[in-house]
């Protein structure tokens, strides 16, 4: 088997030939390794390659598969994380030099679950300095590029673990998710994004950006790789419930034409606003198909939206400037421009600004739960937009500009703030040959139906891609 059939198989996949022994773990490491070397240097994906722990790792993995032990799903396995996560012996920068010496002591408590499951880390992928914007550009260690035009943006903050995934350079990976770093960059690179609930996902070991929005994110080739990976960071367990009532996804056994009985709701405004008529198309026929699998579309109110973004800043601003205030009197020249203005706009958000920012967030959940009583799910666009071409600032609309920055988590912050569960889904090709993606979102903690409703989409919609990025 080629290194890029391997790489290009899913997680589910390559599971099965590690547990089959048609193929060793060695040689699926060396296949990411191969196709690592082969083009890290124009995706610039990678800021660390751990070659010597990975390899370490595989041949522990392949002794015990021998042997007759083997794990799970993700034994043997190969990964990636957002260079935010602490990783034992092995840099993490925050894709900054302000830690561009820092070696932890421990795991992220996301890694040592993998871990513990088996998963081998390929390395630290780059991103937007600090998660702080959704560009992914970075002065510091280069912009990632898209895996499908490498003249145009992957999206951020996680856009070397966007990237990885979409190029064959990691079977998944972790990221965060702030205001959409998941979701965006993996509608731009046309890949699976999906943020479980706040606090689902453990976010220990982590550099925070804004604990109060911050999410864990998994990115996968397909919605069965984002649950199988979801298993084994969280214990699925809701509030109220006992650990025996555990969820079991299994998905190989879901009718691909069967969402009866789940409530789908369409917002009126906003989400459906300002955005690329293809993409709008694109998403109207998923809509379309989520009917023909026998959901209930369901037209619903949202909450005021314009002034979300705000409140959102003024929640992400001084949180971000009250961890790195740590840094500033011996390191501020080490910061990139953008996250210096970031934190100078901090300093003038008073307590009594960023309180009723809170406070806001508490009346949008509050409005949201009223939503959630008429349906099971929400569905609206990802992005509004394709990929943009590196060198860009604004999105044109009309006679108006949005910074482009904007335009990607214009669909996803919102629901950072309100906590619920929410996917990407790859949704089609545009006609300049770059992905669109769909986003479900949830009720609070309730991944299993999201997760199946989402299953069913991405079977239906049958995205079929033209070629496999390089």
């Amino acid at each position: 088997m080629t290194t890029d059939e391997l790489t290009s198989k899913p997680l589910y996949s390559l599971a099965d030939l590690l547990q089959r022994r048609v193929v060793s773990p060695v040689e699926l490491i060396d296949a990411f390794l191969n196709q690592i070397e082969k083009t890290n240097d124009t995706l610039h994906a990678y800021i660390t390659i751990a070659r010597k722990t990975a390899r370490q790792a595989a041949k522990e993995a392949e002794i015990q598969i021998q042997k007759g032990n083997y794990q799970g799903s993700l034994h043997g396995i190969p990964y990636a994380c957002k260079d935010l996560f602490s990783t034992k012996n092995i840099l993490t920068t925050g894709g900054s030099r302000v830690l561009a010496d820092w070696i932890p002591e421990e795991d992220a408590k996301a890694i040592s679950c993998l871990s513990a499951a088996g998963g081998i880390l390929l390395g630290k992928l780059n991103q937007h300095e600090f998660a702080y914007g959704a560009t992914g550009k970075n002065e510091h260690f280069g912009t990632v590029t898209n895996p499908w035009d490498h003249s145009r943006l992957a999206g951020g903050s996680s856009s070397g673990s966007a990237a990885a995934v979409a190029a064959g350079l990691a079977s998944y990976a972790l990221g965060t998710d702030t205001g959409g770093s998941t979701r965006a960059p993996a509608a731009l690179c046309g890949v699976v994004g999906f943020k479980p609930t706040y606090g689902l996902i453990s976010t220990k070991g982590i550099i925070p950006y804004c604990w109060s929005l911050d999410h864990v994110g998994i990115f996968s080739k397909t919605v069965q790789d984002a649950a199988i990976v979801f298993e084994y960071l969280t214990d699925r367990v809701k509030p109220g419930r006992h650990r025996s009532q555990k969820s079991n996804f299994q998905f190989n056994q879901t009718p691909l034409d069967d969402m009866r009985k789940v409530r789908i709701g369409v917002p009126r405004t906003f989400f459906f606003d300002r955005m690329d008529e293809e993409i709008h198309e694109a998403v109207k026929k998923a809509i379309m198909l989520c009917g023909q699998c026998k959901a209930e579309l369901i037209d619903i109110d949202m909450p005021p939206m314009e002034k979300t973004r705000t409140v959102s800043l003024v929640i992400q601003l001084p949180e971000m400037l009250s961890y790195h205030s740590r840094y500033l009197p011996e390191k501020k020249d080490l910061y990139g421009k953008d996250l210096c203005a970031g934190m100078a706009l901090g300093q003038f958000i008073l307590a009594e600004h960023y309180i009723r920012a809170k406070r806001m967030v508490e009346w949008y959940r509050m409005k949201m739960e009223e939503s959630f009583k008429q349906v099971d799910l929400i569905i609206t666009p990802s992005c509004p937009i394709i990929a943009p071409k590196i060198d860009s600032d604004f999105i044109e609309w009309g006679d108006k500009k949005e910074p482009v920055g904007n335009a990607i988590t214009r669909y996803t912050s919102f629901f950072n703030m309100t906590g619920h569960p929410a996917i990407s889904i790859p949704c089609g090709i545009h006609s300049s040959g770059l992905p669109m993606g769909v986003q479900l979102v949830g009720h609070h903690f309730d991944e299993n139906t999201l997760l199946k409703v989402a299953h069913v989409l991405e079977n239906s919609l049958k995205v079929v891609f033209s070629e496999k990025p390089s």
